[in-house]
């Protein structure tokens, strides 16, 4: 592997194309983006699609990657196109089969649903199938090459020195919303999907036996999910409690580090997810978590050790684990640490990086 650095090098020493294809900034963009600054220090490559870049100078069109592609009959060499989405494949489907561009395409999935015919279709024409945990690869219909896991980026989503100082210091509540000493939340699309009611009601039964703990739902709102939140906001009044479950709505993305770090629980309880890197992002800043049976989420955490999981769509079972993480401060503090521990050794962005690089080169 040469020593220079790759994403400086002229667009004909490319050896990876990325695929960038959608506007919205969705929870894959959140991982290629993640991954691409690990990326550029062990290979060059450029992304098909100026969605969301940090670096344009990163971008490459469609027309110019059949230009660059074109080369590579002359040249000899492979190049690898790295899709994550359909219209991804079909890309650099029309670029291998039309123009006849020497590459390789990597599909990865992070889905747990069934796929549709043309999907499938579209999946038997790849050189190679990654699945980013077991639970997506029993869905694909083909043997997955290999299972890479997501990572997230471990010196970003940091544990504080105090969980409580940082609670304090986290400028997010409104007035006249009560801090306390600690804070537990629910991030993502605010949604019953993503099982926010669960996490309200188990707050509204347990909080008032625990009043050191605030709180808090963070993420957008869209109009069709109004009368849910103002149903659950209703509950919430009833109990007496707005002023300790509080809707902040969503953050600024910069912020969201910061809000993982302040964080003593983090709780993740969709009914089905891809992959789900909102519990590493919260194991990563040293918080405790409970999770549904969904996504990446039954491997990743370690029941008793990191947090715990539990059936999806189970309120039951959601507050009989919340009673016992909001009961023992000490062992969600432990809990805390040892989830830490457990991504810097299993799941940073950097080894996830590195994984996908050498599975492109053995490739080329």
């Amino acid at each position: 592997m040469s020593n220079s650095k790759p994403n400086k090098k002229g667009n004909e020493e490319v050896e990876l194309i990325i695929g960038n294809s959608n506007s919205n900034f969705s929870g894959v963009t959140s991982t290629m983006l993640q991954l691409l600054t690990e990326q550029q220090k062990l290979i060059n490559l450029r992304v098909m699609g100026k969605h969301h870049l940090p670096d344009e100078s990163l971008n490459i069109s469609f027309w110019q990657a059949v230009r660059l592609c074109r080369k590579s009959l002359l040249d000899g060499r492979f190049r690898i196109f790295h899709a994550r989405r359909v219209d991804e494949m079909i890309q650099a489907l029309l670029l291998k089969y039309v123009f006849r561009a020497k590459i390789k395409i990597i599909f990865s999935s992070a889905a747990q649903r069934p796929r549709s015919g043309s999907t499938k279709w579209l999946t038997d024409k790849m050189d190679a199938v990654l699945a980013m945990c077991n639970a997506s690869a029993s869905y694909l219909h083909r043997k997955s090459d290999a299972v890479i896991y997501h990572g997230v980026k471990t010196d970003v989503y940091l544990p504080p020195k105090s969980k409580e100082e940082a609670w304090q210091a986290l400028d997010l509540l409104p007035e006249p919303a009560q801090q306390g000493k600690y804070g537990i939340a629910i991030l993502g699309r605010v949604r019953a999907q993503k099982g926010v009611h669960l996490f309200v009601k188990s707050c509204i039964e347990l909080l008032g036996k625990h009043p050191d703990f605030t709180a808090v739902v963070v993420g957008s709102i869209s109009a069709s999910n109004e009368k849910f939140v103002k149903e659950l906001q209703a509950e919430i009044k009833q109990a007496g409690l707005s002023e300790r479950i509080v809707f902040v709505g969503e953050q600024n993305f910069a912020d969201i580090p910061n809000i993982f770090s302040a964080l003593s629980l983090v709780v993740a309880l969709s009914d089905n997810e891809g992959f789900g890197l909102t519990i590493l992002e919260a194991m990563s800043s040293g918080a405790a978590v409970l999770a549904s049976e969904a996504g990446a989420w039954p491997e990743v955490v370690r029941q008793g050790q990191d947090g715990y999981v539990v059936p999806v769509n189970d309120l039951s079972a959601v507050v009989d684990k919340m009673t016992l993480l909001l009961s023992d401060h000490d062992k969600l503090t432990q809990m805390g640490i040892n989830g830490r521990e457990r991504v810097l050794e299993h799941y940073s962005v950097q080894r996830e990086a590195k994984q996908l690089v050498e599975f492109f080169r053995n490739l080329m």
